[in-house]
């Protein structure tokens, strides 16, 4: 723990020394000393043993969604070819699916009658009466102004694209609050707008309306001594607290679903910060123990109770495969998608291979986000007889599971695998790919390939960027004019070799070092896009941002960025480095996961 304090320490001395750089600098050495050694008490005095993750919290409350301002008249709705004014109310409702009348979503049955049927609920009598086929209506008009509106966006200059007065005066009032003397910044202090549910995947609600969060809706978190936030004008808040065994600032429950969301702080935080590095410190502990916990989970394969087995097979593939646990959900709820803890018998298959001599587990099944796992993984021989009683009898709750992991290691749960199986990939990985001989667009390659090594182990997968094939055409381009370039410079120098040879003076021979360092610098420059384009082909359907910023520990790839010389900002961008801040402090050349 004193480790993550002196890290946590040093990320708030350097907020500290920003904050001195803002404002007039007027101090002298002295004072900033002692400004620094007082914060370090602030530090100490934090570290609450009760549970409490703050004394004072005090912040603004939420920014609501702007209310909704009716189109022009000259767009028009029309219902069975004839024009037709919407009520306020109908008419935003019919904008959000106006919206969306180029995605696949709106083609889907589901989405359909889910709209149709809220959408109905937002009409007036007569609008009711009128409407009853969703396939009279036409949302063209609509459709097309709200892509003219895109189009002048992004035609819009740099300068008109700064952010307003507004915009920063907003931000600076809501974006930050006072935690325990420290200022933090929120993370999503704007509560979304309404919209239309997509869900993931053939999701049962897709299509409904997610309607607009008034104050009435908002739980307001918030220490007794604060000043509380105002709601609106005319408004309240649904509630008040002063619940300091909790993080978050508001909160309020969604229509759709009946979750909880919240405003949280951002990632950058000192308690975002400190969370990370105990997640990462279990995964780590779970490395000193993890041998003894696979030598048990095999001995369980013998045992006589099923449920033992049961339990013992799943942590096999939890271990092995990096699975999700899954958790129980409620049917018609959600999306069809499945853990390890979940799993039925059409997503397992069971069968012998060379000649019965090797048996092969074959998964296929939705999981998170309806992503599809497909897997065929060779099975130890104790395992396959195990597996049958896996397949025909293999749903239980996740929290048996954790329970049992609990017992064999404080804090231990599924989800510590998966962490520690990516953490541990891509330290090996980065060791086997990384060569010293390489420049430093090489070396990020291999780095991102171990990456991909990880999402893969993750099934962490995309679809291709809709884009995709344009910006590959443009790369190429890219590479091709860059070649031509470089064909040019390497018979500029030959023929500057050549006159070099014939008048044997110094203008000449400075004219052939001259052309020397244009060909080498446009063959880096060549590899440097080569290597863009090998990159962006193999990732094209991996999605490598998810286990870099939630799977990963983020000292191994600061180590390996120190180890190499290779710039930090080169793996993780401004604000994925404010978020790991305690990992690049602490983290030296020879951290070892």
């Amino acid at each position: 723990m004193v480790s993550c304090q002196l890290a946590l320490q040093y990320v708030h001395i350097r907020q500290c020394l920003l904050v001195v750089d803002r404002v007039m600098f007027f101090g002298t050495f002295q004072l900033l000393f002692g400004w620094v050694f007082l914060l370090n008490s602030r530090w100490e005095e934090e570290r609450y043993t009760d549970g409490s993750k703050w004394r004072f919290l005090e912040h603004k409350g939420p920014v609501f969604a702007p209310p909704y301002e009716p189109l022009p008249n000259h767009v028009k709705f029309y219902y069975d070819g004839k024009a037709m004014k919407l009520s306020p109310e109908a008419e935003e409702v019919a904008t959000f699916f106006a919206k969306m009348l180029d995605h696949e979503y709106t083609t889907k049955d589901i989405f359909r009658k889910n709209f149709f049927k809220d959408w109905r609920k937002e009409m007036t009598t007569e609008e009711k009466a009128k409407l009853t086929d969703l396939k009279k209506c036409n949302f063209t008009e609509m459709s097309e102004y709200f892509k003219a509106q895109s189009e002048a966006r992004k035609a819009m200059t740099k300068e008109e694209k700064q952010v307003s007065k507004e915009n920063e005066r907003i931000l600076q009032e809501y974006g930050f609050c006072i935690m325990d003397n420290h200022r933090e910044r929120i993370a999503n202090f704007r509560i979304e707008p309404p919209g239309l549910f997509r869900g993931r995947g053939d999701h049962p609600k897709m299509g409904m309306l997610k309607r607009r969060i008034r104050p009435e809706d908002i739980i307001v978190n918030c220490s007794k001594d604060s000043k509380h936030p105002e709601p609106p004008p005319g408004r309240k808040w649904k509630e008040v607290r002063h619940d300091n065994k909790v993080t978050w600032l508001v909160s309020w429950t969604e229509n759709i679903q009946g979750s909880i969301k919240y405003i949280m702080l951002n990632p950058s935080s000192r308690i975002k910060g400190e969370k990370d590095w105990q997640k990462y410190e279990t995964a780590r502990r779970l490395k000193k123990c993890v041998d003894r916990i696979r030598n048990q989970y095999r001995e369980d394969w013998k045992s006589k109770e099923m449920r033992i087995r049961q339990r013992a097979v799943a942590l096999y593939f939890i271990d092995k495969l990096a699975l999700r646990a899954g958790n129980e959900k409620e049917e018609g709820e959600t999306a069809d998608t499945v853990g390890c803890c979940s799993l039925r018998v059409e997503h397992i298959k069971l069968y012998p291979e060379n000649d019965g001599q090797e048996y092969v587990v074959e998964f296929d099944f939705l999981g998170k986000d309806s992503i599809r796992y497909y897997n065929k993984v060779p099975v130890e021989k104790r395992v396959r007889t195990k597996a049958a009683f896996f397949i025909y009898l293999f749903i239980f709750c996740t929290s048996i599971l954790n329970k049992h992991l609990q017992e064999l290691m404080d804090g231990l749960t599924a989800k510590v695998f998966r962490t520690y199986n990516a953490s541990i990939t891509l330290q090996q990985q980065l060791k086997e790919l990384t060569n010293v001989e390489e420049n430093i667009p090489a070396k990020i390659l291999s780095y991102n390939r171990a990456n991909r090594a990880v999402a893969i182990l993750c099934n962490h997968q995309r679809a291709p960027p809709k884009t995709f094939e344009k910006s590959m055409q443009n790369l190429q381009a890219k590479i091709d004019a860059k070649r031509d370039q470089l064909s040019d410079a390497k018979r500029e120098l030959k023929s500057a070799k050549a006159d070099a040879k014939v008048r044997k003076d110094e203008k000449s021979k400075k004219t052939v070092e001259t052309k020397k360092k244009a060909v080498q610098r446009i063959e880096e420059q060549l590899m440097k896009l080569e290597v863009q384009a090998t990159d962006r082909e193999e990732n094209k359907q991996i999605a490598l941002g998810t286990s870099k910023l939630n799977y990963l520990d983020p000292r191994i790839s600061v180590a390996w960025c120190k180890k190499w010389g290779i710039p930090v900002e080169k793996i993780y961008n401004k604000t994925q480095r404010e978020k790991f801040a305690w990992a690049i402090d602490m983290a030296d050349e020879d951290f070892e996961f």
